[in-house]
């Protein structure tokens, strides 16, 4: 190895953006509690899970059942 590197002519990765995006989101402790529980078992962590379960609800289109009082 050497012992530097010149990353002067280096260039972002132009996919980077389109990977994930970070946001705010406010959860309440009992659903984070859950993913976090589950992230334990499985070895991923908890927004991990988060994200796989968001994304399959909208590749499955699936929706809530509210219904307002």
């Amino acid at each position: 190895m050497r012992e530097e590197y010149d990353f002067s002519a280096a260039r972002k990765n132009p996919y980077a953006a389109q990977l994930k995006k970070q946001i705010t989101i406010r959860l309440d402790e009992e659903s984070i509690t859950y993913f976090k529980s589950i992230s334990e078992e499985v070895g991923i962590p908890y927004q991990s899970l988060i994200n796989l379960y968001l994304r399959d609800c909208a590749a499955s289109k699936r929706k809530l059942n509210l219904k307002w009082k």
